[in-house]
């Protein structure tokens, strides 16, 4: 018989917190931008939340490894939940926000000023921005998917994943690796909201080809309990998540 594929036991993708570009509606793309006030508060909120969720209350699984985007405001947020447990934040380039190409930096408003037929063509996800020169949202997929199967069989069942990147980034690996055929990409999920998480946890099954692995959504958009309230002062994505 083939050697079983080896997996984490589950893994947490979490979006970071909040900055003054997602509060200004202005996409970051691959752009360093820092955490603002409420940013670093909102992840304060969130690194307690994973540790008492997936850390404390989850005995059987003693392991943590945690990977980041190479960006600044995924590593903060990484580190917020990773510093006080003593853990290492690996970090992988791959899990870097989808490049807006020309547009990185400036708010919608400008963009629909200067280019009102490529933003309409945006805003109606027909790829209006890859006339100047964004990243195609199935490559933003693919190299996250690729970056997760990886990560995911470098530990065992023993280990919770958790990769802390970016909200397209995210949404695009999952539309991959859950086989989301939605076209264009990016449009079955709402979009995830600052210092939310989704988890995925794997299914193994067999037929007469062997052994096979597919990855379940157990939780999407999910956030600490103060989320809820008013005090939460992150920018609900609209059609693009930045």
């Amino acid at each position: 018989m083939a050697d079983s594929i080896q997996t984490v036991n589950s893994i947490i993708l979490v979006r970071h917190g909040r900055t003054g570009f997602n509060a200004q509606h202005r996409l970051q793309g691959q752009i360093e931008q820092p955490l603002d006030k409420d940013g670093l508060w909102q992840v304060t909120q969130t690194a307690r939340a994973l540790n008492t969720l997936y850390v404390e209350h989850a005995h059987e699984v003693p392991k943590q490894l945690v990977v980041s985007s190479d960006l600044n405001r995924a590593l903060d947020t990484a580190h917020q939940f990773a510093d006080p447990l003593n853990l290492e934040v690996h970090t992988d380039p791959a899990f870097r926000e989808r490049s807006y190409g020309d547009w990185e930096g400036m708010s919608r408003d400008e963009i629909q000023s200067k280019w009102p037929e490529d933003f309409k063509l945006w805003q109606s996800l027909d790829g209006g921005e890859l006339k100047h020169h964004a990243e195609p949202l199935e490559d933003v997929g693919k190299r996250g998917a690729s970056a997760l199967q990886r990560w995911a069989t470098s530990a065992g069942a023993d280990t919770n994943l958790f990769i802390f990147a970016h909200g397209t980034l995210i949404e695009t690996l999952l539309h991959t690796v859950l086989g989301i055929h939605s076209i264009p990409p990016c449009t079955s999920l709402v979009g995830m909201r600052n210092a939310h998480w989704a988890r995925l946890t794997p299914l193994h099954f067999y037929n007469g080809d062997g052994e096979h692995l597919k990855w379940r959504l157990s939780e999407y958009n999910r956030g600490p309990a103060i989320a809820s309230t008013g005090d939460w002062h992150d920018i609900t994505p609209l059609k693009a998540t930045i």
